[in-house]
C-alpha cells in the first residue's frame, strides 16, 4: 500500500495509534529518516546566493554626534527622536543581511532555500543549528521594527520571499529545509503585507500578489479544518495538523529516546504530534500535554486534538484584512465572501472557544470535549486581533489577568502558570506574547485598562533593559521568576538576537516613549549613549 493510499485513509478515519503514517519526506538519508527531494523551482526570481541577516555583537564605544537626546533615570521623552535614531542607525542593519556562502547544484537536501531578495532572520539559532533560514512568525515583529526602522524595502524582500514560497509549495514550510516542507507555521503573512502597505501605500505590490494572500489561506481551509459540535450545531475552526510519522529529523535522536517511553503502537502519533507542536510556534508546551497520565512529560503532546484560540484568531484577523484588501482594489465579490468567512469564524470562536464567566478564550479539546481553563497569553489573542462582537471585553480581559494574579510578576507576562521544564512555559516570558496582552488591552477606552497596558510595556521594557545591561545581549526569551535573566528550558540553549525581542522593543518605545523610564538601578552604564546602546543593539545584534 503507497503512502499516498495511507494518507487518504488518515483523512478519512482521523489518526490512531494502530495506523501507519507517511514518512516526513521521501527520500532517505543518513539518520535512517528521509528526506524530499529539494529541486530549486525555474523561477527567474532564484539567484546562487541564500541571504541571511547576521546580528553581529555590538561594541559601542562612544555615541553618535547626531543624537542628542538621552535616557535619564527618570523619564525619557523619546517621541520625535526615537525615529531620528532609526534613520541613523537603518543603514548598519541593512549593511548586516548579506549573502550567505554559495550553494551549487539542482538539488539541496538539507539546505535553505535560495532567494533574490535579501532578509532577515531572527537569531543565530534561525540559520544555524535548525537549519531554519525563516520563522514567519518570528519575521511579523522582525518587519515591524524594521518598518519603524524606515526599512521598507527590506521588508519588502522578506514579503517576496514568503510569496515565493507560497506560489511554489502552496504554504510557507516550517522552516527554510525540505523536512519542514509538511508543516507550515502560524499564519501571519496577511497581517505583514497589511503593515508594509500600511506603510509605504504600495498598492501596486499587493494588486500584485493578492491572490497568493488568497492561495496561502486556502491551505489552512483545505488540509487545517476541523468541525466541533455545540448546542445542534456545527462549526468549522482551525488546528495544527501534520499527519507524518518518523521522528523530526532536526530533532531526530531525541525523538526516538522520546518514543521509547511509549507503547511501540503510539510512536508513529507521538512523532506527529510533536511535528504539529512544531507548526504551532509553541515547541513545546504544556498547551499541548494533554493525552497522558502525567500532563509534564512530553510524550503526553496531544497538538492535533486542540483547536487553538490564537491560530483562529490569526485566521480570523487575516480573513478580515482580505475583505478590507478586496474593497480597496474594487472586487466587492471577493470582499463579501471574506466578510462572510470572518463572520462564521467569529460565531464559533464565541460558540466554542469563548468563556463568559472568565472573560476570554481558551483551546479547546477536542478528545475531551471542553475548554482547556489553563491560563495562557495565547487566550487573549483575538483581542489582539479584533476578533469580538463586544466592545468591553477589553476590560474583562483586565480582570481574567487580575483573577490569575498575572499583573503580580513585574519583569513580564509569563507564557504558562506550570513549570513543565518546556521553554513555553513558566517562568519564560516572550516578546510576542506581551505583545498580544499589551495591545490587547490598549483596544479599551478604559483609563484604567490602557494604564495596565502601559505598565505591563514598562515591565518588559525594564528586563530587557536590565538583562542587556549585564549581558550587552538581546534574548529570545526571559526567565521572569527571579528579577529577570535569559530564559530556559526545552531543545536548545536559549539563543541572543533576537528579531522579535528587538521588534517589540522598538514598538514599545515608538508608542510609549514619552513615558517608559529605565529605572535608577541602571544609571551607572553611562547616560550619555545609555539609550544609544540599547537601540543600536536592537538593530545590530
Amino acid at each position: 500500500m503507497t503512502w499516498e493510499l495511507h494518507l487518504l485513509l488518515l483523512l478519512g478515519l482521523g489518526l490512531s495509534s494502530q495506523e501507519a503514517l507517511p514518512p516526513p519526506c521521501e527520500r532517505s538519508t543518513a539518520m535512517g529518516s528521509s528526506c524530499t527531494k529539494f529541486r530549486w523551482p525555474s523561477s527567474t526570481k532564484m539567484t546562487s546566493s541564500l541571504w541571511i541577516c547576521h546580528w553581529p555583537h555590538l561594541q559601542t564605544r562612544s555615541c553618535r554626534s547626531s543624537v542628542s537626546w538621552l535616557w535619564p533615570t527618570t523619564t525619557a521623552s523619546l517621541g520625535k527622536s526615537f525615529r531620528t535614531l532609526s534613520r541613523v542607525t537603518s543603514s548598519p542593519w541593512g549593511r548586516s543581511c548579506s549573502p550567505g556562502h554559495l550553494r551549487t547544484g539542482r538539488t539541496a537536501p538539507s539546505s535553505c532555500r535560495r532567494s533574490q531578495i535579501p532578509g532577515c532572520v531572527s537569531g543565530p539559532r534561525s540559520y544555524t543549528r535548525s537549519g531554519k533560514s525563516w520563522e514567519r512568525r518570528d519575521s511579523y515583529w522582525v518587519m515591524e521594527g524594521l518598518l519603524l526602522s524606515e526599512m521598507a524595502s527590506t521588508v519588502k524582500g522578506m514579503l517576496q520571499n514568503f510569496l515565493d514560497l507560497v506560489k511554489t509549495y502552496g504554504h510557507i514550510p516550517n522552516g527554510g529545509r525540505v523536512y519542514y516542507l509538511q508543516r507550515s507555521h502560524p499564519p501571519l503573512l496577511t497581517l505583514m503585507m497589511e503593515r508594509y502597505v500600511a506603510h509605504t501605500n504600495d498598492v501596486a505590490f499587493l494588486r500584485e500578489n493578492i491572490g497568493t494572500l488568497a492561495l496561502e489561506l486556502e491551505f489552512w481551509t483545505v488540509n487545517r479544518t476541523v468541525s466541533v459540535g455545540s448546542g445542534g450545531q456545527s462549526y468549522i475552526l482551525n488546528r495544527y495538523y501534520v499527519p507524518y510519522g518518523g521522528p523530526r529529523p532536526e530533532s531526530y535522536s531525541k525523538d526516538e529516546e522520546l518514543a521509547k517511553t511509549v507503547p511501540e503502537g503510539d510512536r508513529e502519533t507521538l512523532w506527529a504530534e510533536l511535528k504539529a507542536g512544531a507548526e504551532s510556534g509553541w515547541d513545546f508546551s504544556s498547551r499541548w500535554l494533554v493525552g497522558g497520565p502525567d500532563p509534564d512529560l512530553l510524550s503526553s503532546i496531544r497538538t492535533s486534538k486542540m483547536v487553538p484560540a490564537d491560530l483562529n484568531a490569526f485566521l480570523c484577523q487575516a480573513e478580515e484584512l482580505m475583505s478590507n484588501f478586496y474593497s480597496r482594489l474594487g472586487n466587492d465579490t471577493e470582499a463579501k465572501r471574506y466578510r462572510n468567512l470572518r463572520a462564521q469564524r467569529l460565531a464559533a470562536m464565541e460558540a466554542i472557544l469563548w468563556d463568559e464567566q472568565k472573560g476570554a478564550w481558551f483551546d479547546y479539546d477536542l478528545e475531551k470535549g471542553k475548554k482547556n481553563l489553563e491560563f495562557y497569553p495565547s487566550n487573549l489573542t483575538p483581542l489582539w486581533a479584533g476578533c469580538f462582537s463586544d466592545p468591553s471585553v477589553a476590560d474583562r480581559a483586565l480582570k481574567y489577568l487580575e483573577d490569575n494574579k498575572i499583573l503580580t510578576y513585574q519583569y513580564g507576562i509569563p507564557t504558562s502558570l506550570r513549570n513543565t521544564g518546556q521553554q513555553w512555559d513558566f517562568p519564560n516570558a516572550w516578546a510576542p506574547l506581551q505583545d498580544l496582552v499589551i495591545r490587547g488591552l490598549a483596544k479599551s477606552a478604559s483609563p484604567r485598562t490602557q494604564e495596565v497596558a502601559f505598565q505591563l510595556a514598562q515591565n518588559w521594557i525594564k528586563t530587557n533593559f536590565k538583562v542587556y545591561s549585564q549581558k550587552s545581549a538581546m534574548y529570545e526569551k526571559y526567565d521572569i521568576s527571579n528579577g529577570g535573566h535569559p530564559g530556559g528550558g526545552g531543545e536548545y540553549e536559549v539563543q541572543e538576537g533576537f528579531g522579535w525581542t528587538n521588534g517589540l522593543a522598538l514598538m514599545l518605545l515608538d508608542r510609549y516613549g514619552d513615558q517608559l523610564t529605565s529605572g535608577t538601578q541602571l544609571a551607572s552604564l553611562g547616560p550619555h549613549c545609555l539609550v544609544t546602546a540599547l537601540l543600536l543593539s536592537l538593530l545590530l545584534q
